[in-house]
């Protein structure tokens, strides 16, 4: 069999701290499977710079200069993780066989991706790398993250549990996944719309080697927000089922106030009114919110604009023979 051309793209923002490292050990993977011809000797790993703010791209610039096997991709802005890491798979697909996306920090294991290969090796067009637990998690983000993907299994969006952007998908794998074309961008709901033959290596995920987490609380939300609503009408159904049930109340607290009335029985008070306007107003406001939600949706994907702007390419530069590839990523 040939040996697969494998580029291992990095999104970055702000990782000054840890670049070093991360680059000492992908090209340490990198370069114990080329030596073991699992893969091709122009294999590489391209950094994403998402606009950072530090000496991210300095650092990628000298790495690239010393180390062969690193390239670099510089976005013109930052446009987010998930738009970062499609410009990097977008412009590694062009020169690869298969690509795997993996963060900058450190916390997936760089050592599975030789697992992940020899999966690809064995006609796997994605293999998912999957947490086997979450002890390196707080009480509060594991709770919170089984619950959502419970809830987005419950509403009929279909995820790998415990599975983030750590993947291999082979070209004809990218090449469908590209044909997606909406704005907002969730991988993880996407990739498992791709189909062909999947499978998924487990590991230990560790804590993060140097920095602070990109991923706050309110981004966590954010991003939880943008998987629901890019998938799923259910919160639409949602506010709809309650607005239904606020009706039925309402008809049924009406009928028990006339009854009083005829009885004589009814009492001045505006506590119960004012409470009840409260509640409608809250579920209008839910309702309006949701559906504004879904409206902006709309806005940013009729627009059509670019997800980002290149500014600087290295990976690009080196211009392979077609011949390099291996038809096996385009089977």
């Amino acid at each position: 069999m040939n040996k697969p051309i494998l580029t291992i793209v990095v999104p970055c923002y702000n990782e000054e701290e840890v670049l070093k490292e991360t680059t000492s050990q992908l090209t340490g993977v990198l370069r114990g499977m080329i030596k073991d011809s699992l893969i091709s000797a122009d294999s590489k790993v391209m950094f994403v710079d998402d606009g950072s703010r530090d000496r991210t791209w300095e650092l990628i610039e000298e790495e690239s200069r010393s180390n062969h096997c690193v390239t670099g991709l510089k976005l013109a802005r930052n446009v987010g993780h998930q738009k970062a890491l499609i410009a990097g798979l977008e412009t590694a697909n062009k020169l690869s066989d298969c690509v795997v996306s993996i963060d900058a920090d450190l916390q997936d294991d760089v050592n599975v991706i030789r697992k992940f290969v020899e999966r690809f090796r064995e006609g796997y067009d994605i293999v998912y790398g999957v947490r086997d637990k979450r002890d390196t998690d707080t009480f509060f983000k594991r709770t919170t993250a089984l619950g959502f993907y419970r809830f987005m299994e419950k509403i009929g969006i279909k995820l790998v549990p415990n599975h983030a952007d750590f993947r291999l998908m082979s070209r004809r794998a990218l090449d469908e996944l590209f044909k997606y074309k909406e704005a907002n961008v969730f991988l993880r709901g996407l990739v498992p719309l791709v189909g062909f033959k999947s499978t998924v290596v487990y590991y230990d995920r560790k804590e993060r080697f140097a920095g602070e987490s990109k991923y706050p609380l309110k981004k966590m939300l954010a991003f939880a927000m943008e998987g629901i609503t890019s998938f799923s009408i259910a919160p639409i159904r949602l506010v709809t089922l309650l607005g239904f049930l606020s009706v039925i109340l309402s008809s049924v607290a009406g009928g028990y106030a006339l009854v009083q009335e005829w009885m004589g029985n009814t009492e001045s008070g505006w506590a119960s009114l004012i409470l009840s306007i409260w509640f409608v107003g809250g579920l209008q406001l839910l309702g309006i919110g949701i559906i504004g939600e879904y409206i902006g949706k709309i806005y940013h994907e009729v627009k059509g604009r670019p997800k980002y702007a290149v500014e600087i390419d290295t990976f690009s530069d080196r211009e392979l023979p077609a011949k390099k590839l291996m038809t096996m990523g385009r089977r």
